[in-house]
């Protein structure tokens, strides 16, 4: 094995997962992150995210001293970023993460290391990325210089798990491998079949860049048909959910489910990418994003019409995550709907996300108080399934015969 240690820069939802996967085959791992009470929790055999599976595994990798997190780069063979790619104002990719991560790990950069870029990201930002990397350290030579022949490789390897499966799927699914040059793709390789029984494939950066972007904007769009029928049902007294169900029993039709809106990371950001490089060309992505954009609105503007036949309407928000059975709340349109709501001053909110021990700041000074199912269900006059989380669907239905209920989630339905 040529990768005695590896570096993880970004340690959040998939670099953590990742840095634990290849420390539990016996690879040094350094994991870095510029937040230290994530870096103090991990080198106490911790985790700060939720994801099933985790815990045990980076206990084992920490206790057997292949995995330690800190807040500074270090000399590694192979650096793998993983950090944040949001989108500025206008819906612009903003690419400052990468470019710190950049920064941060020049200066300990040594010939024959491989940088790989796992942040999903806009069209050219690998070649940015070792841009950044020889203006820090013209003293070696990258890709856009020397071809196969340079110091440093650097390639693009994206990551396409399913929160909840992360551990699973680091595994087992395919990779597509871009690198700026074949000597590049090729050390790439090497190291991702380290952990990755799935098949490793290989292409150009700019091809695996625009490959998860296109995986994200096709699931945008079917779910925009999903929320758009959803509102048409609505003024068509139908239920969505039968309709879909019906639908989809032809062989060629798989309809996916509506919901509140789409959230995370990836989803509801990486079509923008898309858009932002070719504007006029993008035109049902955009408008998919548009659709997706518009269901939060729809939303709040049926549960201030359920609160208005109340005098002192006390509303039960069902979920905060982006989907079930997590805490990811990033981009979360159930987030964005609870955040409005009380913001409204339209009544009482209590939140019930189950996968979290305190609500974000914002929400706490605008009074939304964080509650049990339980004890939301026996105070609410309006419930709102926001995330259909395992507790909402397995929870005991008759409770909800004399409330009004908005399900956008349809499992009550």
């Amino acid at each position: 094995m040529s990768f005695k240690k590896v570096s993880v820069i970004g340690l959040g939802y998939i670099g953590l997962p990742t840095a634990a996967v290849v420390a539990s085959r016996g690879i040094e791992v350094v994991g870095v992150d510029v937040n230290e009470d994530a870096v103090k929790t991990i080198n106490e055999g911790n985790i700060h995210i939720v994801e099933p599976d985790l815990d045990i595994v980076v206990r084992g990798v920490v206790s057997t001293g292949n995995l330690r997190a800190t807040t500074q780069p270090e000399a590694a063979e192979a650096f793998m970023v993983a950090v944040p790619t949001p989108f500025k104002e206008g819906n612009a990719p903003d690419l400052k993460y990468i470019e710190a991560a950049a920064n941060a790990i020049a200066p300990v950069l040594e010939k024959g290391n491989l940088v790989i870029l796992e942040s999903t990201s806009p069209v050219g930002a690998t070649e940015k990325l070792a841009g950044w990397l020889k203006e820090a350290r013209p003293d070696l030579s990258f890709p856009q210089d020397k071809g196969d022949a340079a110091d440093i490789k650097v390639a693009h390897c994206p990551e396409r798990v399913l929160p909840g499966y992360v551990l699973q799927e680091l595994v087992s699914n395919d990779r597509v491998i871009g690198g700026l040059s074949k000597a590049c793709s090729e050390k790439a390789v090497e190291l991702y079949k380290t952990f990755v029984r799935g098949e490793c494939i290989i292409t150009h950066a700019r091809t695996a860049e625009m490959a998860k972007l296109t995986e994200n904007s096709f699931r945008d769009v079917n779910i925009a048909f999903a929320n758009e029928l959803s509102v048409i049902c609505d003024k068509l007294k139908i239920n969505v959910w039968e309709l879909i169900k019906l639908s989809n029993r032809h062989p060629r039709v798989n309809i996916l489910n509506p919901g509140p809106g789409v959230g995370g990371h990836c989803i509801a950001v990486d079509p923008w990418f898309i858009v932002d490089s070719c504007p006029d060309e993008a035109k049902i992505i955009r408008q998919a994003r548009l659709t997706n954009d518009a269901k939060p609105h729809y939303v709040i503007d049926q549960v201030k019409a359920a609160a208005d036949e109340f005098k002192r309407p006390v509303i039960a928000c069902l979920g905060l995550a982006f989907k079930a059975d997590i805490d990811d709340l990033r981009e979360s349109p159930a987030l964005q709907i609870v955040e409005e709501l009380a913001g409204n001053d339209i009544g009482q909110i209590i939140a019930v996300e189950p996968n979290i021990h305190a609500l974000p700041d914002n929400l706490v000074t605008s009074g939304v108080e964080l509650a049990s199912l339980e004890a939301a269900l026996e105070k609410a006059n309006v419930v709102v399934v926001l995330v259909d989380h395992q507790e909402f669907k397995s929870a005991d239905k008759t409770q909800l015969a004399t409330k009004v209920v908005i399900d956008t989630r349809g499992i009550v339905a």
